[in-house]
């Protein structure tokens, strides 16, 4: 059960302290260490701020800091190792299907629906799309379709997959792309939305190409 100590707050020194314990806790938070006992977090702080002889000794807590991240890195690569099983095992099966074609670089495609041909981008042109983007389960993780407003960027400022995919289309197409994790974020993944080592699929509607 978390801690709910009794606090008053009548003073502005008061709230102000208790402001610094909250950016504290989100610092904390935002740190995801798993495990995070905050009984041992306010005894560190009281023995600190009371000039108290410290529990443990540098070299101690040291030995501990480098389990713990010893510990975070296995983790982090077992699951990066489960992400690209499922990566492959996805794009196994899906080029397996009769209407998918793979590029040699393993971009896979599906055409949904044909233009009228035409124009197609170059790699220094501006697009407007329309796109949805799923996880290979399904999971939406970015979509202008839901967001109602079709998006406008250069076909070489986006992902190496989308910018393969975008000068194979013409105007009007609408594909379904799988993007193997090297042709999309690969080992880094972005931010906290996209994990390392992810396969992408995109339905992707070319609306409009400009020079």
């Amino acid at each position: 059960m978390a801690l709910q100590p009794e606090v008053e707050l009548a003073t502005d020194e008061q709230k102000v302290s208790y402001g610094f314990g909250l950016q504290f806790g989100d610092q904390l938070r935002r740190n995801q260490f798993e495990g995070l006992d905050l009984a041992a977090v306010m005894a560190g702080m009281q023995h600190w701020f009371n000039e108290q002889q410290a529990l443990l000794s540098d070299a101690e807590l040291n030995l501990s800091y480098q389990a713990i991240q010893d510990k975070q890195q296995a983790a982090a690569a077992a699951l990066a190792e489960k992400r690209s099983e499922l990566a492959r095992q996805f794009l196994d099966a899906n080029a397996a299907r009769e209407e998918v074609s793979t590029t040699a670089s393993g971009l896979q495609y599906e055409v949904l629906e044909a233009g009228r041909g035409g124009t197609s981008p170059g790699p220094t042109d501006q697009v407007t799309v329309h796109y949805h983007g799923t996880f290979v389960d399904g999971t939406v993780f970015d979509s202008s379709v839901d967001r109602g407003e079709p998006a406008e960027f250069g076909v070489n400022q986006v992902i190496s997959g989308w910018t393969e995919a975008l000068q194979l289309m013409s105007v009007g197409d609408k594909w379904r792309i799988a993007c193997p994790p090297e042709l999309a974020y690969g080992e880094q993944g972005a931010g906290g939305t996209i994990p390392p080592n992810t396969a992408l699929v995109f339905e992707v509607h070319l609306i409009a190409v400009k020079d």
